[in-house]
């Protein structure tokens, strides 16, 4: 297996952990962890994007990286009720 096939499979199956995560809503922590998952997630995605030359997968995973360190910062960062 080549390096940017395994990393492309961690990506996936982070995703889909951190999605399990997120969709439980089983309180902030939990969530803000799962968000901080998609994040790694998304650098995972844009790493392979890079290696493989795929410019779609790229830009999605960057817009969604942005999304994913605004869940951490409410989640995790952020005191509830600011």
């Amino acid at each position: 297996m080549e390096p940017v096939d395994i990393l492309k499979w961690f990506a996936s199956i982070s995703g889909i952990i951190a999605a399990f995560m997120v969709s439980l809503d089983n309180g902030r922590r939990v969530t803000g962890w799962g968000f901080a998952l998609f994040v790694a997630s998304s650098i995972a995605w844009i790493s392979g994007a890079l290696m493989s030359g795929d410019e779609p997968l790229m830009s999605q995973n960057l817009v969604l990286f942005g999304i994913n360190i605004f869940g951490v910062y409410r989640y995790l960062i952020r005191k509830k009720g600011a």
